[in-house]
Parts: C-alpha cells; sequence; structure tokens
C-alpha cells in the first residue's frame, strides 16, 4: 500500500509595524554589492514595496515570543525601509508586509538567510532590453526611464538600441550563440537585413570579432572626420535625409555617414556656391575640386597681391592680445605645466594673433581678368581657395613704356569683363576609403598583425609551391625527419612534418582567393574525392598507387605542415616561438622559396590600400613607391593626405613587381630584404620590420577593452 506524500505548510504572511523589526545577527550580506540602499529606498517610495520581509518571531530566554520580529532574509529591504523612517517619509508603526517563519522550526535562520540570496535567477541582459523597450514604446521618455532605474540616460539608449536589433540576431543571443560585445557591434546599423547579411556571413567563421562585424557594416560609409564631412556639416548632411551611423558603445568620432551619394552631391553644390561667390571677384576662370593635383600650377605664372591694412579696432585688438600673450608666458615661465584653462587660452590668443597675417590680398583689376583660383578642401574640412594662377594660354606681354598698343594692354582690353562672374569649373574625383592620416616621418616597423596577414599569403603560396614539386617535399620532409633523429633540435623550422596542418590566426580578406589558395582548394578536392575512409582500405589503396601518385599524394600532405607564418617571439616561457626559433623558420622558408622558384608576384599578390598601402605609414608609402616606381613618382604624390597618397601608389605600384619585405626572398647567403638588427651575442638577428612592436597594435586591440555596460 502506498505511502501519502507528506503536504506541505507554507509560512503565513501578515502586515507587522515596521518598529516591531530589528535585522537578525544571522543575515548573511555583509558587503554591499548592487543597488545602493539609498536607490532601493527611492525605488520603494516610487513603486512600494514589490517583495516581503522574511521574519521570525523573536524569543525572550523561556521561549516565549517577545512581540519583536527578526529579519534574516530581506535585509536590504529593512535597511531602506529604516532609511526612509528616519527621513520621516515613513511612519515607523507602518504596516510592513513579511512572511513569518516558525520560531521552532530547525532550520537554521542562517540556512534561510543564505538560501534567499543565492536562489536568485539574475534577469537576462535581453530581458532587460526589451524591458526597457516596452518601456519606451507605452510613452515613457529616455529620462524618465534612467531616472526610473537610477542609471545615466546614455545606458538607457544603449539598451534600446540593442533591443533594436534585428530579432533573428536577439534569438541568437538568446540562446548564447553569440556574445554581448559581438551584438553591440551589430547595433552599428539600423537595417536589419544588413545585420542578419553581415552575421550569415561570418557565423560559420571562426573570425567573427566585434571589430570586423562594425568594418563590414560601415564598409561603404564615410566616417564623420572625412574632410567632405566636415566641410558639409553633419546637421546640413542630416537635413537632407542623410543618415548617420553612431557607436553607442565605444568612441566612433561622430560616427559613419551612410550615404555617400547624398554626401559627394552636397560637396559638390557647397563647393559651387563657394566658387561662385570668389568668381565674383572677376576671375577668369575658378576650379573646384576635392583635390587639386599636384604639380598642376608649375606651367602657370602666379601673380602677387598687396595684403590689406588693417583698421584702426584691428590693431587695438591685435595690440591687446599681444599684450595678454606676454603677460601669461611671462607668469608661467617657469611652470612645470599649464593649468588647462590658461593653456587653452594660450591657444586661442596665438589663433587670433596669426589670423591678421592670412588676410585678404588685393590683385590689380587687369591680373584678375586673365588669372584664375583653385578652389578645394582642407584636411580639417575648411575651404582653401588658392587665388591668383594665370595658365600660359592667358597669359599676354606687358606693353612697354613706350608702347600705346591697346590690344597689348590687358587693362584696357580685359576692363569690360574685369569684374564679370566667371565660369566655374567643379571636379569630383573619386575618394578612397577614408584612411586616418598619419604624420609620421620615420620609418616605424610594421604592425604586427599586418606581417602575420602577409607571410599568411607567402605560407599559402609556399605550399602550393611544394605541392607541386614532390622531390623537394621529400627533400624537406627528410632534412626534418634527419635533423629530429640526429641533431635532436626543439625548433621545428618551417616544417611541422606530424603532419600539423598549421591555420592562419590572421588573414587578409583575399587570401582565400589568391591564386595559391585556389590551387590548393582544387588539389586538395581532388585527392579527397578518391582517399578511402577506412583504415584497412586506405593502406592497400596507398599501397596500390604507382610512384607519381604516391610522391605527389606525399608532397600535398607534406605542404599542409608549411608554416612561415610571423608570430611574436616568447623567450620568457615554453609556448610560442623563439626569436632564434622564428629566424630558423624564415631562412628555411626562403630555402623552399628558392629551390620551388616561388615568386609572389607571379602568384598574383599585389600591393593594394586593404592588403597593405593603408596599413602603413606615409613614409612607407614614399618609400614603396620609391622602390618600385622610381624617385619621380614618390615626388608627384607626397604632398598628399595618407588615404589619397594610398589609392594612387596603389595605382602606380600594380605591374611594378613591388614587394614588403616580409614577401621578399632572402638573398643566399641568408640576409633578407630588409636591414638586420643586432639582437645581442648568441642570438639570431631579425629582419628590422620583425624587431619592434608595430605601430598599428593598439588600432588592432580596440576591441579588447569593451565594457559591456549596458548589461550591468
Amino acid at each position: 500500500m502506498a505511502t501519502a506524500a507528506q503536504k506541505i505548510t507554507l509560512s503565513s504572511s501578515r502586515d507587522i509595524p515596521f518598529n516591531k523589526l530589528v535585522l537578525s545577527q544571522s543575515n548573511v550580506r555583509r558587503v554591499k554589492a548592487g543597488v545602493s540602499v539609498e536607490e532601493l529606498a527611492e525605488s520603494i517610495a516610487r513603486r512600494g514595496l514589490i517583495q516581503s520581509l522574511h521574519v521570525r518571531p523573536v524569543l525572550d530566554v523561556d521561549g516565549v515570543e517577545t512581540g519583536m520580529f527578526e529579519v534574516p532574509a530581506g535585509g536590504r529591504r529593512y535597511r531602506a525601509l529604516e532609511l526612509l523612517a528616519k527621513q520621516k517619509r515613513l511612519s515607523r508603526t507602518t504596516p510592513v508586509p513579511c512572511v513569518v517563519g516558525d520560531a521552532a522550526s530547525d532550520i537554521l535562520i542562517d540556512e534561510v538567510s543564505l538560501v534567499e540570496n543565492i536562489e536568485r535567477a539574475p534577469l537576462h541582459p535581453l530581458d532587460q532590453f526589451r524591458a526597457f523597450q516596452a518601456l519606451r514604446d507605452k510613452g515613457m521618455t529616455e529620462e524618465a526611464i534612467a531616472a526610473a532605474f537610477f542609471v545615466g540616460v546614455n545606458v538607457v539608449k544603449q539598451r534600446l538600441r540593442l533591443a533594436a536589433v534585428a530579432t533573428s540576431l536577439l534569438d541568437v543571443y538568446a540562446e548564447d550563440g553569440m556574445t554581448l560585445e559581438q551584438l553591440m557591434a551589430f547595433t552599428m546599423s539600423e537595417d536589419h537585413a544588413r545585420q542578419e547579411q553581415v552575421w550569415e556571413a561570418i557565423r560559420d567563421s571562426w573570425q567573427k570579432e566585434p571589430w570586423q562585424i562594425r568594418r563590414m557594416l560601415t564598409e561603404t560609409t564615410v566616417r564623420a572626420s572625412d574632410r567632405r564631412a566636415l566641410f558639409v556639416g553633419i546637421d546640413a548632411y542630416e537635413a537632407a535625409g542623410g543618415i548617420v551611423l553612431r557607436d553607442l558603445f565605444q568612441s566612433d568620432d561622430g560616427g559613419w555617414l551612410q550615404d555617400v551619394g547624398l554626401l559627394d552631391r552636397l560637396v559638390a553644390e557647397k563647393l559651387r556656391d563657394e566658387a561662385d561667390r570668389i568668381a565674383v571677384e572677376g576671375w577668369k576662370w575658378v576650379e573646384a575640386s576635392l583635390s587639386i593635383p599636384y604639380g598642376v600650377t608649375h606651367a602657370m605664372r602666379e601673380i602677387t597681391g598687396t595684403p590689406l591694412e588693417m583698421t584702426e579696432e584691428e590693431q587695438a585688438t591685435r595690440a591687446g592680445l599681444q599684450a595678454e600673450l606676454d603677460r601669461l608666458t611671462e607668469q608661467y615661465e617657469n611652470a612645470d605645466e599649464l593649468p588647462d584653462e590658461v593653456d587653452q587660452r594660450l591657444g586661442e590668443i596665438e589663433d587670433a594673433l596669426e589670423a591678421p597675417d592670412n588676410r585678404p590680398m588685393r590683385y590689380d583689376p587687369a591680373e584678375i581678368a586673365i588669372a584664375g583660383v583653385f578652389v578645394t578642401i582642407d584636411s580639417d574640412g575648411s575651404l582653401i581657395a588658392d587665388r591668383g594662377y594665370v595658365r600660359p594660354e592667358d597669359d599676354v606681354p606687358v606693353a612697354s613704356d613706350h608702347g600705346d598698343d591697346a590690344a597689348a594692354d590687358p587693362s584696357h582690353s580685359e576692363a569690360p569683363m574685369a569684374h564679370a562672374v566667371r565660369p566655374v569649373v567643379v571636379t569630383m574625383g573619386t575618394q578612397p576609403a577614408p584612411i586616418e592620416d598619419e604624420e609620421d616621418d620615420g620609418i616605424k616597423p610594421l604592425p604586427e598583425r599586418l606581417v602575420t596577414e602577409l607571410t599568411a599569403h607567402r605560407t599559402l603560396a609556399l605550399r602550393d609551391a611544394v605541392a607541386q614539386n614532390p622531390r623537394i617535399a621529400m627533400t624537406a620532409l627528410l632534412h626534418k625527419l634527419v635533423s629530429d633523429t640526429f641533431h635532436h633540435r626543439s625548433m621545428s623550422g618551417v616544417l611541422e612534418a606530424q603532419v600539423r596542418h598549421v591555420f592562419f590566426p590572421a588573414q587578409a580578406e583575399d587570401l582565400g582567393d589568391s591564386l595559391s589558395g585556389k590551387s590548393v582548394e582544387e588539389r586538395n578536392e581532388h585527392w579527397k574525392s578518391r582517399i578511402p575512409v577506412e583504415e584497412a582500405a586506405l593502406w592497400d589503396w596507398l599501397t596500390g598507387l604507382d610512384e607519381e601518385n604516391r610522391t605527389a599524394l606525399l608532397a600535398h600532405c607534406v605542404s599542409y605542415g608549411i608554416n612561415a607564418l610571423y608570430e611574436r617571439p616568447n623567450p620568457y616561457s615554453s609556448s610560442g616561438v623563439s626569436e632564434h626559433g622564428l629566424q630558423l623558420r624564415f631562412d628555411q622558408a626562403d630555402r623552399l622559396a628558392r629551390e620551388t622558384g616561388l615568386d609572389m608576384v607571379q602568384v598574383g599578390w599585389r600591393p593594394t590600400v586593404g592588403n597593405y598601402l593603408g596599413r602603413v605609414t606615409k613614409s612607407r608609402i614614399l618609400e614603396a613607391v620609391r622602390d618600385g616606381a622610381g624617385d619621380r613618382a614618390a615626388q608627384l604624390i607626397d604632398h598628399m593626405k595618407k588615404g589619397d597618397m594610398a589609392k594612387e601608389a596603389e595605382r602606380l605600384l600594380a605591374d611594378s613587381g613591388w614587394l614588403p619585405e616580409p614577401l621578399r626572398l632572402a638573398d643566399p647567403d641568408g640576409n633578407s630584404g630588409a636591414d638586420l638588427v643586432d639582437q645581442g651575442e648568441g642570438e639570431a638577428a631579425l629582419p628590422a620590420f620583425l624587431t619592434e612592436d608595430g605601430d598599428g597594435e593598439q588600432a588592432e586591440s580596440e576591441d579588447d577593452d569593451l565594457t559591456a555596460i549596458a548589461a550591468e
């Protein structure tokens, strides 16, 4: 006969005056965590007490109830009520909803306190985001939500932005298929279709870092720091219907302008308006463009003008500013560091003093009639009007003092047109992807990530070359086996003879589309379709192969162990590679390249903005152009901003055969194409581009320190 299950009896609940409650000394919470007592008190004042207190009667020495109750569970709520009572906002006799436990229970009061705190299930961040969205949909403003939950308005904006990501991606996040940092990255765009498209492209890839998601979402946009955006102004762009993508989770320098076509149209219109305004001065021609080609004025004559004199008021203002500058300079001459407000004021004074030095010029009307103006945009978005250039075909000889031929006198012949509005030409050259300007003069080491990407290209090409040369593959394998057997070397060198497939931790986007990549993939699919899956059948199949196919298959398998990748040397641990091991790897890679006749140019590698030129300093761009296209070509672009320079360098180097140091073949004596840096006695010398941290390291790791504030 089955025994009836004992029924559970729940503790009763009742209202107890607050002055009859005391905080239990058995309450396990000692350390402050989470919402402060002050914030909790304000929440209770706004919403009431949402959760009852758990209490037990206090007994005297004889076990008789004293009428007082101790609070083992709900101590923070008790302290919040106590604070409200001290502030006279709550009467001390106010009834408090309580669950009353049995004083005679064999469950320790400490256990009750502990379980009440540890059995709470924290709210999933996505539920927080959606709850904020529900409040917003029901009419609460962002400011009201922030005030109600004691968070900043920006935190509310962040959570609302996260809740607005495509529903399918939120579902992935809810199932832990995506990290919070990745979800943050998707808030860059409000286009759900584009968000889903990017996720589909990377979901099965091992490369799906937040920075990659941001880059894919903004690859067709223009940064707000671009000179075109600065020239037009974000307000004007948005007023014209343009959309600005903003990143609420990290600094975005103003965001990204999504409609590039609209931006270019606004730039052209504003440039034309500015050019029309200048043309009213009477110039024969005005040419407006995003940039003025280098050397375009070499064949032109530049006319000189006279600076307009300063008015008495301007002179007095300048004298006052100079006196203030002298006073501040003398006052803080010996100070180690200037106060911020003083430093700011000195900058303002210096700018104001420089302004009169760039005063408008007065030109001869006769010369204005035959000269023109170049109008363009500076890197900070300001307008540049370079006046006074005479084209050779417009330059007429000046009449001699004794000549009276009116046709030779430009002031006479052109006088009727001297102040007419001249035709204005506005040209809008295509712009490369915005690249942050770098004004470094020296040749810095290449960024480590870039070196790794470049050596990934070379490794893949080496694999393809070795796989096509069975004799060399056999030599490489035998070399490794003999070294292990007779020399007992710990360094692997270029070949991992296990064979262990070496994957690329960092790679350029075009690696898979390279000629080497396609060749390796086709060869692998050819063998994969023929090789039996069963172990016994595989042995028999290998035994039956003719010599040619056996050596070809061996070469293919050996090639997957080729590792010519750069990685940061680690001299302090058994993991990683030492500097000597890295140099050995590169030396053997060069030997394989020479033996196989590998030429990175022949396998299709070309320097582009994306794979090299946009990733290095201006000095290195100029060095590359100088080496690949000559000094003259370098001189033609040395005045350009980095983005324009990188784009033009790509064109100049397209068919030059130039390669960066990591892709060059070393000399037969073992020296690389780069200068070697002495690493000290007893250690191998590494190429200069490997001896220091790259100048792009900080940019590459910008997402490493993301603070998931929206989930707090």
